[in-house]
């Protein structure tokens, strides 16, 4: 057994507490919010953003951080990503000298374009720092249905130490030495969500979202190969995995949020309506300037920016992706002459 302290209690903090309960560990859940600690403490459900998944009674809630980080063999870093910074600065004082945090948030800081364990080591040195990523939505997680994921680490040691945290029958873990390709797999994919829920909000349908997640992917693939993240990340659980799923699923917020933006709502409205922090939001601009950094051609995000920065049309923007100059799919494959 282990003692874990999970920071933030949302759907996947939540669902993520409940897993580890499950498999045996000592668990601390810590909320920023006065209100959210009360009404866990009192209802042992998250009503709002988790229904119907019990909290375990071995499982603490409380809105003491450092209660929550001392003394812990682990540290799960689940609040929204554009919380993780502050967040992580007002846990450095109580991390003590290689503590694993092991971020399950996905993101690029638009500010300064680091990825999420990269503020995270710049405001907590001392840590060891992992993450976990792919397709995983809370809600099926929180249900015990099987759901596969990657931990990426540093060392072969840390990644194989959280693999058995966190592995049991209906969450599989894999391990991963590719942090970098994680992390932009797992936050350029919510951009690409985001122009599959246009395009289901506009009525399109299987073609159209079939096209979105593999040109999609390519995208992803091209950029993050150029920063330095492998290939077979992109192509495995959290490039394409996670893709699929943020794409097609009824419980992706950022799918859900760009359907309510194809249907002829604002930027606003739709964030309100799904009324959960819609990542994809926050790292399209990020995804943009990477692209326009590493001289990487990303049509998808590019539409996808206009839409949400510059009042485009969804439609004018589905026709001008498929007006584009046509190319073939793949150059690297060459012609027998």
């Amino acid at each position: 057994m282990a003692k874990a302290g999970v920071l933030g209690a949302g759907s996947w903090g939540t669902a993520l507490s409940v897993l580890l309960c499950d498999n045996g560990h000592q668990v601390t859940m810590w909320s920023i919010d006065e209100n959210e600690v009360k009404m866990l403490n009192e209802k042992r459900e998250h009503e709002t953003k988790l229904p119907g998944v019990k909290l375990p009674d071995q499982l603490i809630v409380t809105g003491d951080l450092e209660d929550t980080v001392k003394g812990k063999d682990f540290l799960v870093l689940a609040v929204p990503s554009p919380f993780t910074r502050s967040t992580a600065a007002k846990m450095s004082p109580c991390v003590a000298d290689g503590q694993i945090i092991v971020d399950v948030a996905k993101g690029i800081e638009e500010s300064t374009l680091m990825t999420l364990s990269q503020q995270i080591r710049q405001e907590i040195p001392q840590a060891d720092v992992a993450v976990l990523s792919g397709p995983s939505h809370a809600e099926e997680v929180g249900r015990r249905l099987p759901t596969t994921c990657v931990i990426g680490a540093t060392t072969r040691k840390t990644a194989e130490y959280l693999q058995s945290m966190f592995i049991s029958k209906v969450f599989r873990v894999y391990t991963s030495p590719d942090i970098l390709g994680i992390e932009l797999g797992g936050s350029l994919k919510n951009v690409i969500a985001l122009a599959a829920g246009i395009a289901d909000g506009l009525g399109y349908g299987d073609n159209t979202k079939a096209a979105l997640i593999t040109r999609g992917i390519a995208e992803i693939a091209r950029l993050g190969v150029k920063m330095g993240g492998k290939i077979e990340s992109f192509t495995g659980l959290t490039g394409i995995g996670d893709l699929i799923v943020t794409c097609a699923s009824v419980h992706s917020r950022n799918r859900k949020a760009g359907y309510l933006i194809g249907q002829g709502r604002s930027v606003q409205e739709a964030m309100d309506e799904v009324k959960m922090v819609v990542e994809g939001v926050y790292s399209a601009k990020a995804a943009a300037k990477l692209a326009e950094k590493y001289q990487v051609s990303m049509p998808i995000v590019e539409e996808v920016n206009k839409v949400l920065f510059e009042g485009k049309a969804p439609a004018r923007a589905v026709d001008d992706l498929m007006m584009r100059e046509s190319r073939s799919e793949n150059r690297a494959l060459q012609w027998e002459e």
